[in-house]
């Protein structure tokens, strides 16, 4: 390589210093890596570093807290707390709403790097032709790059807090997503609980009703019943059984329902154990009146009042795009005709410099920014408001549900002790001989009907329990 004189080399290094600063300024690069083979859908994804450690089994202790797990003691039934554990481990809702909290932490994170200097460096070999010459030259660069805006006015740092007002939020959100499901795995269970109850005296029922159809068929043989009698004697047969069908499409269905939320397949839903109807005995207690300090844990409200704070900060945030911006720039650059004498200060070009932006003419795009911004914050303020009349509405919704349907159940009850008694004084007529074994059966259904009405009316109690958990979110 020849010599260049020193004129000549001061005009190569600014050359190069020039073409590849504004390199740097408009210009990104990344890597494109080739991908052999697509992975079968049936993988599991990579988890996040930060969820799950190496061979370090996640802690799930939180979860189990979201939901008040003791609350669900008081069911006393091993079957649905298998269910709801199963829920917590399994529920791909829940899954996504624990990925979701993940997502608003990284975007704090990528938020707060914005108030932080950035930095570049790189490496460019090169040849250059100067003007005038018929020549050649190589050269090796190493350019630097650093910029930091200065935010004297902390809009940044007030940017950084309103994403960070997201991720509390999803956490909120992560909580009611827990609540919610748990809510839904005891509702569904315990109309299957109810549903095969409610099935094995439907089945009494039409076991009844044959028997019934085939006297009355018996009798109209003889010419003791009339047609009319015998008909409708087999119209309720077939009405029990038309009802029992019903009930078994209304179970398989709940089945189906229970194993998407334990996140297996509905080809188990056959395989679900459950907890005979009698055996269940709720002996947790129920308070007459919830106090306004529990109704403001709910997970919604607690998010409402977050967002409120967000839209405040982006008020905040609008009014300081009116204010200028400040940032700090500095550049080095090392340059030589060889590679050995790259990193020396012989060979360095560096620079550091300021600038200050303030926007004149927007086309009133900042006003409108800020009014938006404005708008923004009433309408979440009005929604915190709701969420907050919502939530008195649906814990005092369900005062009353209990109230009310425990009355029901004490009245349903009477009424099916009084059903029993009439059968046990039909019974004993029929053992004397006073009455026919048909007219037995016939009011042997009305102690079956009043016994479904029994079920349904405990299981409607029992959920109104779990509505009631919902309403104050798990703080019973």
């Amino acid at each position: 390589m020849q010599a260049l004189n020193l004129k000549e080399e001061e005009k190569l290094k600014k050359a190069i210093a020039t073409t590849i600063l504004a390199g740097l300024m408009t210009m990104n690069t990344s890597p494109i890596f080739a991908i052999d083979d697509i992975q079968k859908s049936t993988a599991t994804p990579k988890q996040f570093k930060s969820m799950v450690k190496k061979n370090k089994k996640v802690n799930n202790d939180y979860k189990y807290a979201y939901i008040n797990i003791d609350w669900w003691e008081n069911f006393n039934d091993d079957n649905l707390n298998s269910y709801i554990a199963k829920a917590i481990e399994n529920n791909y809702d829940l899954k996504m709403a624990t990925l979701a909290v993940e997502e608003y932490y990284q975007q704090t994170r990528a938020q707060f790097a914005s108030e932080l200097p950035s930095a570049a460096i790189g490496y460019a070999p090169n040849l250059v032709k100067m003007p005038g010459s018929t020549s050649t030259e190589g050269a090796f660069a190493a350019p630097a790059l650093v910029q930091y805006e200065v935010d004297i006015f902390l809009k940044n740092r007030d940017k950084t807090k309103s994403v960070k007002k997201l991720w509390e939020g999803s956490k909120f959100d992560e909580r009611g997503a827990y609540i919610s499901i748990a809510s839904a795995v005891g509702t569904t269970y315990l109309n299957i609980v109810k549903l095969d109850k409610i099935i094995e005296l439907q089945e009494e029922i039409v076991q009844d009703r044959k028997e019934i159809y085939d006297l009355m068929l018996l009798r109209h043989n003889e010419g003791i019943t009339s047609t009319a009698d015998t008909v409708r004697a087999n119209k309720a047969y077939v009405s029990g059984n038309s009802d029992l069908i019903e009930l078994k499409k209304q179970r398989e269905k709940l089945l189906h329902q229970m194993c998407v939320l334990i996140g297996e397949s509905p080809e188990n839903a056959n395989t679900l154990a459950r907890t005979p109807l009698d055996e269940l005995d709720f002996t947790g207690v129920i308070p007459a009146e919830i106090s306004s300090e529990v109704i403001i844990q709910r997970p919604d409200y607690m998010k409402a009042e977050k967002m409120v704070e967000k839209a405040g900060i982006d008020v905040r945030v609008a009014k300081k795009e009116f204010l200028p911006t400040i940032s700090l720039s500095g550049f080095a650059l090392f340059n030589a005709a060889n590679f050995g004498s790259t990193f020396t200060t012989k060979n360095m070009l560096a620079a550091i410099g300021g600038f200050g932006l303030l926007p004149l003419f927007t086309g009133g795009a900042r006003i409108a920014n800020l009014r938006i911004k404005k708008a923004e914050y009433e309408r979440i303020l009005q929604n915190y408001y709701k969420t907050n009349l919502t939530a008195i509405q649906e814990v005092n919704d369900s005062l009353v549900s209990i109230r009310m349907d425990r009355q029901k159940m004490t009245e349903t009850k009477k009424q099916a002790d009084l059903e029993k008694a009439d059968f046990g004084y039909n019974k004993q007529r029929y053992e004397q001989g006073t009455i026919s074994k048909l007219d037995l059966i016939q009011v042997k259904e009305n102690v079956l009907v009043m016994d479904k009405l029994v079920a349904t009316n405990k299981v409607e109690c029992l959920v109104d329990y779990i509505g009631l958990y919902k309403a104050v979110g798990s703080k019973l």
